[in-house]
């Protein structure tokens, strides 16, 4: 008999996470665990009020389809009973890693995969005043890849300049949250191609996008809010030049290594992003992220605390975890 479990935990930013759509200053995760014949199987999600999710309806959906998964509900059926998304992220990845400790073998090699290589992570900034935007890159001037969190429009050209100051060898990216205009975008992806930025993330509003369509981009412009899954893919053809991959959009590891395949088939790049999580979110993306150009994994890194035992991190280098946190 299996037996489901479904928790709400919060954790502790260090400090405040801030998009152009708002800030916090936690990570309110839900973890699903299965337990069957002694075997314990782990997954988590962030549920994120940018797709209309909530902690309390997350879990009201899990726990809905409790009758099912108790009975033994498998990966090929979660779209039976779980919208793609956050909830059928953490019960796929749950299974998962059910599947790996059952059969004590590691995950990467059920998929016939070689062993997971270190990753070298982006390292996210916090949208600020110009002059705290500079001085936390001149904190994190010492990592290989900054990730800059923006959206106020031109006026995040002085934010860069100052940015690339504090930073100046470090790669950057650049995260919009869909806070550019069609108006603004030309020079604002000038001044990013000047200051050496190597892609920008969603510039414009999703649904609103179509601007990109023929547009002469002079830094690769990356698909977040406008990509979820397979389904969606060939609408973004001409418009984006990468998609960032989060489990909790595409609703697991499943279908992300799905729609990895699926993009890199259509000539896309691939960013593997996450939202701020503990390592037991970051886990699974590390299969992903193995085949990415871009890999934004630094939730941990985010946090005052990440739970034990987590991914280890050295710098911005993470290293596949051990068995115990998942796979």
């Amino acid at each position: 008999m299996r037996r489901l479990t479904v928790r709400h935990e919060s954790w502790p930013i260090a400090g405040k996470f801030t998009i152009s759509r708002g800030s916090k200053t936690s990570a309110e995760v839900v973890v699903v665990t299965l337990e069957e014949d002694g075997v314990v199987g782990r997954g988590e999600c962030v549920p994120y009020a940018r797709y209309g999710e909530t902690l309390e309806g997350v879990i009201a959906a899990l726990e809905a389809a409790r009758p099912r998964i108790e009975a033994g509900l498998e990966r090929d059926g979660i779209s039976e009973v779980l919208a793609p998304r956050a909830a059928r992220n953490a019960l796929d990845c749950a299974l998962w890693d059910l599947e790996a400790k059952r059969s004590g073998q590691p995950l990467w090699k059920l998929l016939g995969m070689t062993e997971p290589r270190p990753l070298v992570t982006a390292y996210t900034l916090s949208l600020d005043t110009t002059e705290a935007m500079r001085q936390a890159a001149e904190k994190a001037a010492h990592r290989p890849l900054l990730k800059v969190k923006l959206g106020r429009g031109v006026e995040d050209i002085e934010r860069l300049r100052a940015i690339r100051a504090g930073a100046p060898a470090s790669r950057l990216i650049v995260d919009a949250n869909e806070g550019w205009t069609p108006e603004a975008l030309p020079a604002l992806l000038d001044t990013c191609a000047e200051l050496g930025v190597v892609m920008v993330e969603q510039p414009l509003p999703a649904g609103n996008d179509g601007a990109l369509l023929g547009m002469r981009r002079s830094v690769p412009v990356c698909a977040d809010e406008s990509a979820h899954d397979r389904h969606g893919l060939a609408a973004l053809l001409g418009r984006y030049d990468a998609i960032n991959i989060k489990l909790d959009k595409t609703g697991g590891l499943t279908e992300a290594l799905a729609l990895a395949g699926a993009a890199r088939a259509e000539g896309l790049q691939l960013m593997v992003g996450c939202m701020v999580a503990t390592s037991l979110s970051m886990a699974p993306a590390m299969l992903v992220a193995q085949e990415a150009t871009v890999v934004d994994l630094d939730g941990p890194l985010l946090l005052a605390r990440d739970r034990e035992p987590g991914i280890r991190f050295e710098g911005s280098t993470m290293y596949w975890p051990p068995r115990e946190l998942w796979g």
